[in-house]
């Protein structure tokens, strides 16, 4: 099966420039081909992860990806589904965030990878930095009629709040990384997210200005990712999912794909994860005849924690949600517990020995020392993985794992982490 065909059965494409000459070009050899990320955050959340999905599959089909970490327009930027301008940051932010931004996508790109020239990775600020005003005004921006720039959806959705000149020459900059690439890299094909398609056009025209309407290039839409419900696929009730495991744990990553719904979960096995059409389908029969098992949930929590983070942090995350599970939390690390418990009701308590009683109703984790008991005496109480029924119990400080966390269990499902302080 060509590239092609498979982004299509994966429901990876949304538009695409000149579909037969695509699928011509890229059956007879293998092509380089580009997607940038512009660097106004210092880590890319899992939104910003899915036109590279695609790119990771031409790298495994062949073809040579060509990332663009934009230095340059991450200091203007794209006003791509804005209401607003932009705040513009300092040029130290910017390239401290282009220095993050390439660690993970050599991450995603390199690892496993044999031959060093599959993947390139690139700043657009070597190149547009030099350029003067008058060269970009002359050599540039006479190539682009401000009519055919007005009517792009990029910038036309923004007319009506206004748009500066800054943010208007976005498109004009974008052309002349596909052009540069092409040029330079031998670069043939754009992909972009569905609000691209203005900007990967302009670069497509201007390519063709330059070099002759001969010039083989090609753009590629990928569909704006949504649920079964109809809302925007990448957010969790805490906010935006991210590469960063800083921002956002290997076991929260692990735990957002898991707690997917059954509804959506053969869509993105066909997006997020390199498996095969037959395990995927394998997976939807289960997710139909056997939803209990949630199997195609635990098999895409497992490819794209490992793929992102590595065997390592998915051994890890998959330890700490085990152990949530079940109540074996005594084996866990005091770095598992932190990552494991980071969202759950934290409470400090200080480092000596107290009646389990007392302890329980002055760190606030019930209101009252008769529930205390009531909890204690009904079995419901559990100090790291421990149930405790003795209402004389004396807690020392002795018991905090890595000496520093109590976690309390209280009934099947409400765990409380407590921090000793001294």
């Amino acid at each position: 099966m060509s590239i092609i065909d498979d982004l299509t059965w994966r429901g990876a494409i949304n538009q695409q420039t000149d579909p037969n000459g695509l699928a011509k070009l890229t059956s007879e050899k293998a092509i380089g081909l580009y997607c940038g990320v512009d660097p106004t955050g210092d880590s890319m959340h899992i939104g910003h992860l899915i036109p590279f999905m695609v790119l990771k599959r031409f790298q495994l089909a062949g073809h040579r990806p060509v990332v663009i970490i934009g230095g340059a327009t991450g200091s203007i930027g794209d006003p791509s589904g804005r209401n607003s301008e932009r705040t513009l940051q300092t040029m130290d932010v910017v390239k401290e965030n282009a220095r993050k931004l390439t660690l993970q996508m050599e991450k995603l790109f390199l690892t496993g990878q044999t031959d060093g020239n599959s993947f390139t990775i690139v700043n657009n600020y070597e190149w547009l930095s030099q350029l003067s005003l008058l060269e970009f005004l002359r050599d540039y921006g006479k190539h682009f009629n401000v009519n055919t720039m007005l009517s792009k959806d990029i910038v036309a959705s923004r007319l009506e709040v206004g748009i500066s000149f800054t943010e208007f020459t976005y498109q004009i900059l974008q052309a002349i990384d596909f052009h540069y690439l092409f040029k330079h890299h031998d670069v043939q094909l754009q992909v972009g997210g569905a609000d691209q398609w203005g900007n990967i056009t302009a670069g497509l025209d201007f390519i063709r200005r330059m070099e002759g309407h001969e010039a083989q290039a090609y753009g590629l839409t990928i569909p704006l990712m949504l649920k079964a419900d109809g809302t925007k696929f990448g957010k969790s009730a805490g906010g935006a999912i991210w590469l960063d495991p800083e921002k956002t744990t290997p076991y929260e990553f692990y735990q957002f794909w898991l707690n997917q719904q059954d509804e959506d979960v053969v869509k993105f096995l066909k997006y997020f994860t390199f498996l095969s059409h037959e395990e995927i389908e394998a997976l939807g029969q289960s997710v139909q005849e056997q939803p209990h098992l949630r199997l195609g949930q635990k098999r895409l929590a497992e490819e794209i924690t490992r793929f992102v983070h590595g065997q390592a942090s998915l051994d890890e995350a998959q330890e700490i949600t085990q152990a949530l599970f079940t109540g074996d939390v005594a084996n866990l690390s005091a770095k598992q517990i932190k990552e494991g418990f980071k969202n759950m009701p934290q409470f400090t308590a200080p480092r000596q020995n107290q009646n389990l009683v007392i302890w329980l109703t002055e760190i606030g984790l019930v209101p009252s020392r008769r529930q205390a008991r009531e909890f204690i005496a009904n079995g419901a109480i559990s100090l790291n993985g421990e149930k405790i029924t003795d209402l004389e119990f004396e807690l020392s400080p002795d018991i905090a794992i890595g000496g520093q966390y109590i976690i309390v269990r209280r009934g099947k499902k409400n765990y409380y982490l407590v921090t000793l302080s001294d």
